[in-house]
């Protein structure tokens, strides 16, 4: 989560592959790697409330298709907000939000430099 830049976004279904390759696994537990992504997400919001300024970007990552994560603290309406303040445009699709293009933004977890990719 912190390894993603401002402007870029990446997705729940990257972050599971990427830590399957780490971890020489076939698959990412997609109710695990959700716990946990939201587990993370919590603690920098209560980060955050507390003053600290060097917070994991949480509303960088998205769902599959790039869907918002309702869940994730602020709901829609604050991670829509932090998007669209680091460049990104979000619809809506029915009840639904998705970043536009997000494709364009995503970021690249993989690191040749790092013995575990390899």
């Amino acid at each position: 989560m912190k390894k993603v830049p401002r402007g870029k976004v990446l997705t729940i279904n990257a972050i599971r592959e990427a830590l399957a390759r780490r971890h020489k696994a076939t698959i990412g537990c997609p109710i695990t790697t959700g716990i946990f992504a939201r587990i993370a997400a919590e603690a920098a919001a209560e980060e955050e409330a507390e003053g600290k300024k060097e917070i994991a970007p949480y509303w960088r990552i998205l769902k599959s298709g790039g869907e918002i994560n309702a869940r994730y603290p602020g709901g829609i309406e604050g991670q829509k907000r932090r998007l669209e303040a680091e460049g990104h445009k979000v619809k809506a699709k029915g009840e639904k939000f998705f970043v536009e293009n997000f494709e364009r933004f995503l970021c690249d977890l993989y690191d040749p430099g790092d013995p575990h990719e390899a």
